[in-house]
């Protein structure tokens, strides 16, 4: 028997970070997205966001790569939201992600952090805690690709 866990506090973004996801449904969208992190047999801690990007808490079942999984999710879940009239403006995803590695021991941080979302945001704008995300877990920044879409 192998013991492995792979939690990750995962963010992405909207393509251009436009404000397309819809607050009055996001939780349908939050439903889609648990049912493929369900197929995949992995583990949703917590999911939330805002209009324009989503944190999700993660742990991955130890067979599933996390690019991989990262492509299937953000594929499956571009085209549902393409075919829903509560969606109206979404045109995609925005092209990277953040996959931060975590213990067991931060499961109820990162938790409390994504469930405050809305309320966070009325401080802080997505680039200044995406930025901050990332330098406080020591990724290294390359400023001619933050936060730039193609």
């Amino acid at each position: 028997m192998s013991y492995t866990q792979s939690i990750y506090h995962i963010v992405f973004r909207t393509k251009y970070g436009q404000d397309t996801i819809v607050e009055d449904h996001e939780r349908e969208l939050y439903a889609y997205l648990y049912g493929i992190v369900k197929n995949k047999k992995s583990h949703l801690y917590r999911i939330g966001g805002m209009p324009n990007h989503i944190h999700m808490l993660v742990d991955l079942h130890p067979t599933i790569a996390l690019s991989d999984f990262m492509k299937e999710l953000k594929e499956k879940s571009s085209k549902w939201l393409k075919t829903q009239p509560n969606f109206p403006d979404f045109i995609g995803w925005a092209e990277g992600y953040a996959a931060l590695s975590k213990k067991s021991s931060d499961v109820e941080t990162v938790t409390n952090y994504i469930k405050g979302q809305k309320e966070h945001h009325k401080k802080c704008e997505f680039p200044a805690e995406y930025r901050k995300l990332l330098e406080d877990h020591g990724v290294e920044i390359d400023e001619r690709y933050f936060l730039k879409d193609e």
